[in-house]
């Protein structure tokens, strides 16, 4: 039995469970899908396997779909079938992007380290990326272990540093070499080199 697109449509997951969606146009959706891809109908018809003129009637709402057609244009498309019922979340946002060029960071510096923010302009980062070049020459430098949530992943741009942790024992580390960790685990970073090293930190924010 046919459905009303723009009804109530409820899709069981293949684990036997059920998603219920709000009402949704689904032609308005297909068809802001295959814009966001920038494909012409022909394109989107040829990704999922149909007809064009079989999509051309599903974006206009001149046809209810089978469950069959709605799998070809999910795989088509490149998502899951529950996703064509929903919309977008329309807080999220996209294309979004900053260059920075080198050396031109919001600097920070402290005593140990000296921080060079890179995407400092962009809002809502879900990550920070920062370059730091580490002062710090042994552990007595620091005020206690540096703790904060999230994670942190960090790669040796120059120099030999030394990356102490809370619950494992110290790691040398040379240019290349990079580490992931828990960042509410204590953790500090000194440079065993002559010069001072630098680094390149990217600290998950959530």
């Amino acid at each position: 039995m046919s459905r009303d697109p723009r009804t109530l449509i409820r899709i069981a997951r293949e684990s036997g469970q059920e998603h219920s969606a709000e009402p949704l146009d689904l032609g308005a959706r297909v068809r802001e899908l295959r814009k966001e891809r920038d494909w012409t109908l022909e394109q989107a018809a040829k990704q999922a396997g149909l007809a064009r003129s079989t999509l051309s009637k599903i974006e206009n709402g001149q046809m209810s779909p089978t469950y069959e057609a709605l799998k070809k244009l999910a795989v088509g498309l490149g998502i899951s079938v529950p996703q064509l019922f929903t919309p977008p979340k329309r807080e999220q946002v996209s294309g979004r992007m900053v260059h920075v060029k080198d050396g031109e960071g919001l600097r920070q510096v402290t005593t140990t380290y000296e921080h060079e923010l890179l995407a400092e302009s962009l809002t809502r980062k879900k990550m920070l990326p920062y370059r730091a070049r580490v002062r710090a020459r042994s552990m007595e430098e620091f005020d206690g272990w540096v703790r904060h949530d999230g994670e942190e992943f960090l790669y040796v741009l120059t120099g030999v540093v030394t990356l102490y942790t809370e619950f494992y024992e110290p790691i040398e580390m040379r240019r290349g070499d990079s580490a992931y960790y828990d960042a509410s685990m204590g953790h500090n970073v000194v440079s065993v080199s002559a010069e001072d090293a630098s680094i390149l930190w990217v600290t998950s924010l959530g």
